[in-house]
Order: structure tokens, then C-alpha cells, then sequence
């Protein structure tokens, strides 16, 4: 039997953060992760509060080393308004810029990194069982090597929608009901140079519930997805549904991007999810804790995913390096109650984007410029500073400032 400090369930940005942090502290840890990287995943628009996890842990030089397109805010258009966001003008001090990456490599470079810091990482691999006891878990692992046993003396899942923990130890997870489908693709975007600022991350409002995000990558590709009500994507669920037809159908109601976009070739077949929304219903428990998009997930809206997953596999890591040396962690307060304060102010704002009250502040000719630079650290994921009044009143503070907006535009 192998013994190590900790066992990490999956590789992706939740897991590396939390397994580069338990390398650095000088602890055995290994991963367990189900597929071989690169290997495909949304999420790829990414937020500057995740720039302080990676530099923390010691993975930024690798990353920045890649030359990733740097995000330096997002353009949300509407008809023929823009409402511009730049992260240098952030009411939280805190970093200015992220990157809009294809996740493949970037998850990859993430992975190679925390492996160059002593972490084995065993690719295609399965956890086959695991039994939890006061001193860590015991548990297997299959992969074309055969099956091995370790002990750990902490475990933490990473898994994401694959909640492999979560399902071992029957931790109900909840699909949150929604209204919502998402449908994306990628393709090669080799005519982008004869557009205006062909790299700005872009997310065009087709209507208040239905919207198109536009990633275009440094390797010439770029990343599309259409979010919106159910009631848009009948040509998707249809039994015969020709889905790629359905995309370029799609493209009709966008004026800014529709004629960029005509006619183009798919790099795959555009996938279609629904009902994505989830949350768990338990985040740790004796000598485990779960992390990223296994504990939450809203919605792409505002690129909360990986944003979520950082922190938590970094707030996680540390709990448990205070928990191995002995100390007595609070979980509930320092880790759950941490975590559902900024998933809660997040999902405020998702809600509120579909209300179509955020929307109403976005495109108001006299946004206050304070206010502009308050919500714009929210969406840079800051939603831990209580000193921002869009974060400490988030529950009122969007719907009383759209009912103002509505009272001014009666009195034009």
C-alpha cells in the first residue's frame, strides 16, 4: 500500500491550485484523474480574482509563459449600445487582466506544473472505492498499470460535474430547476483581422433571456455559445434536429456578429446541455471536502466556473494544511459559510441579468461612474469585498437601481 498525505480527485484548475498549494507546504499528494490532457472542457473566459491563486501557488510564470489572449475587461452589446468593462477600473484593488484560453491547454498547463512540484498525477485512472476512517481513507485505484491501494491521510474532490466522491458517499446533489439551455462549438476564425477589434471577448444580448458569447483565442480559433430560455432552442431538441443548422440559424437575430459568423465550418458539432445548474448538499465532511463544480454551479453568464473552482481548491488546501498539522478547523464557518457568500452574490446577479434588471444599469446612458466601478470588481470576482456596496447589498441593491433608471427614462 502507497502512502500519502493527500489524495486530489481530478486535475482541472480546482484540483491543481488545491494539490500546488499541499506541494508547496512540502506534503505527499497525489491525483487521481479519470481522463488523458489535453482533453476538452467550457469555461474559458476567466476572471482576474483567479490571477491571485495562480500566482499564489507558483503556477503564474507557466501559464504566462503559454501567451494566453489576455481579457482586460468584456463587451456586452445590446441592439446598437456597448456597455465596455475594463478591469483596470476595479473599485477592489486587486489584478486588472485575465486570459481567454482554450481550456485544453491551459488545464494542461496548469497540471504539467503542479507535476514538476512533486505531485504524481495519474491520468486515466479510476478511483474503484474508498473507506474513511479518524486517521485519513484507505482506498484503490485502477489505470492500464493495474489496481494499486494508498492510504491518505485527507482527501479532497475536485471531480467536478463528475462528483465521484460526492456519488461514493451518496451526497445528494441537487439540480437546480431552470429555464435555460446552452449550445457551443468552436471554429477557426481565419477572416477575424478584417473586423474592428477582432479579440475583445464579446457577449451579445439577442434578447433579455437569450445571449451570445463570443472567445476568440491566439491560435485562430474562436470559442461561440448561445444561453438563453428553453423557448429559443426548439430547432436543437427536435428529434431530428440537424444541430449545426440550428447554430447558423441561431446567428440571425445577432446583427453585430451574425455576417463575421455566416457560413462558418465547426471544429465539432455544437453541444447542447440542459439543466446545468447544481449544487451539493453537503461540502466536506471527516477528512474530506469537496471543491470547484462539485460543490456549485450557476451559470456562464458572468464566467463564474473557474473563478469558484480557484478559490475554493486554494481555501480548501489551506484548511486542510492547518487540519494536518493538528490545528482545529471550523469548516462550516471558514469554508462553506466563506464559500456560499460569494456563490450567493453571484447567483443575485445571474438572476438579476435574467430579470433583465442588470441589464436595465448596464445600457443606462448615465451609469454613475463610481457604480460602474463597483459592479465592474463584482464581475472581475471579487464578491468576498464587503466594503463594495454590490456586494454587502446585493440582495436589494440591483432591483432599487433599476427601478430608478425606470423612473428617469419616464420623465425623458
Amino acid at each position: 500500500m502507497k502512502n500519502i498525505d493527500v489524495l486530489v480527485i481530478g486535475a482541472g484548475p480546482s484540483g491543481s491550485v488545491a494539490a500546488s498549494h499541499l506541494a508547496n507546504q512540502g506534503y505527499k499528494v497525489t491525483i487521481v484523474e479519470r481522463t488523458k490532457f489535453p482533453r476538452f472542457v467550457i469555461g474559458e473566459s476567466l476572471l482576474p480574482i483567479s490571477m491571485e491563486h495562480y500566482m499564489e501557488t507558483g503556477l503564474l510564470p507557466a501559464l504566462e509563459a503559454k501567451n494566453f489572449e489576455i481579457k482586460e475587461g468584456a463587451l456586452f452589446t445590446r441592439d446598437d449600445k456597448d456597455f465596455l468593462i475594463s478591469f483596470d477600473d476595479n473599485f477592489t484593488p486587486g489584478w486588472t487582466y485575465a486570459w481567454q484560453a482554450p481550456r485544453d491547454e491551459f488545464d494542461k498547463t496548469l497540471a504539467d506544473e503542479t507535476a514538476k512540484k512533486g505531485v504524481e498525477i495519474l491520468y486515466e485512472t479510476t478511483l474503484d472505492g474508498i473507506d474513511f476512517n479518524d486517521n485519513g481513507a484507505t482506498f484503490s485505484v485502477t489505470n492500464a498499470n493495474g489496481k494499486t491501494d494508498y492510504s491518505a491521510r485527507f482527501v479532497i474532490d475536485s471531480s467536478g460535474y463528475g462528483g465521484v466522491l460526492a456519488k461514493m458517499l451518496e451526497i445528494p446533489t441537487h439540480v437546480s430547476p431552470t429555464s435555460n439551455m446552452a449550445t457551443y462549438t468552436h471554429f477557426v476564425d481565419d477572416t477575424r483581422d478584417t473586423f474592428p477589434n477582432p479579440m475583445q471577448i464579446s457577449f451579445d444580448i439577442l434578447e433579455t433571456d437569450l445571449w451570445l458569447w463570443v472567445i476568440p483565442f491566439n491560435n485562430g480559433v474562436t470559442s461561440l455559445g448561445f444561453v438563453g430560455n428553453k423557448k429559443y432552442f426548439g430547432e436543437f431538441t427536435a428529434e431530428d434536429a440537424d444541430v449545426n443548422l440550428a447554430f447558423n440559424n441561431m446567428f440571425k437575430r445577432s446583427k453585430k456578429f451574425g455576417e463575421r459568423f455566416k457560413d462558418k465550418t465547426y471544429k465539432f458539432t455544437p453541444k447542447v446541455h440542459a439543466d446545468y445548474m447544481r449544487s451539493s448538499e453537503r461540502f466536506f465532511g471527516n477528512k474530506y471536502v469537496l471543491t470547484g463544480n462539485t460543490t456549485e454551479f450557476l451559470d456562464p453568464v458572468f464566467s463564474s466556473g473557474v473563478a469558484f473552482a480557484t478559490t475554493s481548491g486554494l481555501t480548501a488546501a489551506k484548511l486542510v494544511d492547518r487540519e494536518l498539522q493538528g490545528e482545529k478547523v471550523d469548516w462550516q464557518t471558514e469554508y462553506v459559510e466563506f464559500l456560499e457568500y460569494g456563490i450567493d452574490v453571484f447567483r443575485t446577479y445571474v438572476r438579476e441579468w435574467y430579470t433583465g434588471d442588470l441589464q436595465k444599469i448596464f445600457f443606462h446612458v448615465n451609469i454613475n461612474p463610481l457604480m460602474k466601478k463597483q459592479l465592474t470588481s463584482v464581475l472581475a470576482g471579487y464578491v468576498w469585498d464587503k466594503t463594495n456596496p454590490f456586494v454587502r447589498k446585493h440582495k436589494t441593491i440591483i432591483n432599487t437601481l433599476a427601478q430608478v433608471v425606470d423612473i428617469e427614462k419616464m420623465k425623458i
